[in-house]
């Protein structure tokens, strides 16, 4: 097969790996805008869950990958000054740019033009023509997916709170949290490591927050040293840093969640965030993407899912049914995250270990129809009662069908 892979992301560029691997006779090429080495965002996060898949998918990269990862199993938040630890699984952190490399290095040992500061600018580009596959790997921007935006029948809905990506010097061992009430609301911010030197911090409050501290109309220097005060204990005098690029400002964006109906026309195919994004609270998306870098080559793998139009069909087909399916689980957890918080003063008056057990609770469809005491009470209970625990898992699902029934 020829095959263009239009985006130079994780999903992209593991897609290419996993195909030449099935067959190196495959001609594939990766068009991606960008220049090598610039991407936007700093680490990305994964459990050891995906580790197993990689590797399974190929041993190289995924050791390599394990090899430049760092790890955690605590999670800390400090709520009004005050301290706690959650025990947890082990996560890993990896920088996104180290990522794409060692990626970028797999693919082109395996034979794969890899193709920098090469825009395709829609479905007519001449890079495209003669591909018996174009895959639209280039992001929730997709200018393959917006040609056709009715047939895929694109949906993406924006999310109520503002936030921003920002790195810093400081190397947390743990996943963190700090939450900070002003005279304007709260705010809040989620840090990780993802290598010996940085880590990622993301910072998020309710618009009238944002407005009230003057984060709307305030400068990226002004913005980041008002940060650094307010989060000052979580970061120990570290500072933090808006984009490595002096050239390009970090922004303040409300998160916008994309599904989409179908995820092929002809033979043109979504893949990653052209097909689908998940609140970046869960800490999912590089990971949902991959696997569908992973579903995809797998229903290309049969000899007849490549050798006719009809069998292509059949595999894309098959693909969109299979990952729409299993990403049901993660559109729910992460819709309920978002709304978690975006609701965050209904949890803020539970004391802090307390409002912390519930934190790790926001993907609970249960959660936002109990009050917060009660539902703490109710899970702790669940801990020594089988019979309750059951309650839980039976209701759960059914309450998330009648409130989605009701949208």
């Amino acid at each position: 097969m020829k095959l263009a892979i239009v985006g130079g992301g994780p999903a992209g560029l593991y897609l290419s790996i996993l195909l030449k691997r099935q067959d190196p006779s495959h001609d594939i090429a990766v068009y991606e805008r960008n220049p090598e080495g610039s991407t936007y965002g700093w680490g990305v996060t994964y459990w050891a869950g995906l580790l197993d898949k990689l590797r399974a998918g190929d041993p190289e990269s995924a050791a390599a990958v394990a090899e430049a990862s760092v790890t955690w199993n605590d999670g800390v938040a400090i709520v009004r000054d005050e301290r706690t630890v959650h025990r947890g699984d082990a996560g890993f952190g990896i920088g996104r740019r180290r990522m794409l490399a060692l990626l970028t290095d797999r693919a082109e040992e395996l034979g794969v033009r890899v193709d920098f500061e090469h825009d395709v600018t829609g479905p007519d580009a001449p890079e495209l023509a003669g591909a018996d596959l174009v895959v639209a790997a280039d992001g929730v921007n997709s200018v393959l997916r917006e040609a056709h935006a009715d047939h895929f029948g694109s949906e993406v809905t924006a999310g109520r709170n503002q936030y921003i990506w920002l790195g810093t010097t400081k190397v947390f061992d743990s996943f963190s949290f700090a939450f900070k009430e002003t005279e304007h609301g709260w705010i809040w911010c989620y840090a990780y490591g993802f290598s010996g030197e940085r880590s990622t911090c993301v910072v998020e409050c309710s618009p009238e927050t944002w407005t009230g501290l003057g984060l709307d109309t305030s400068g990226e220097t002004d913005s980041l040293r008002l940060l650094e005060k307010l989060f000052h204990d979580l970061l120990d005098g570290h500072e933090l840093i808006g984009r490595e690029r002096s050239d390009d400002a970090a922004q303040w964006l409300t998160f916008r969640t994309l599904t989409n109906r179908v995820w092929h026309r002809g033979n043109v195919v979504l893949l990653g965030d052209s097909a689908h994004t998940t609140h970046y609270s869960i800490g999912a998306g590089t990971t949902l993407a991959l696997e569908d870098a992973l579903a995809l080559a797998d229903a290309l793998r049969p000899p007849e899912a490549t050798r006719t139009p009809a069998g292509l069909d059949a595999a894309l087909t098959t693909y969109g049914k299979r990952r729409r399916a299993e990403l049901v689980s993660a559109q729910s957890a992460a819709r309920y995250s978002a709304q978690w918080y975006e609701n965050l003063p209904r949890y803020m008056r539970l004391e802090p270990a307390r409002m912390f057990a519930l934190l790790g609770q926001r993907h609970s469809p249960l959660l936002p129809h109990i009050p917060p005491q009660l539902y703490y009470r109710i899970d702790r209970a669940a801990e020594q009662l089988e019979p309750l625990r059951r309650l839980k898992r039976w209701l759960g699902p059914r309450v998330a069908r009648a409130v989605h029934g009701r949208r």
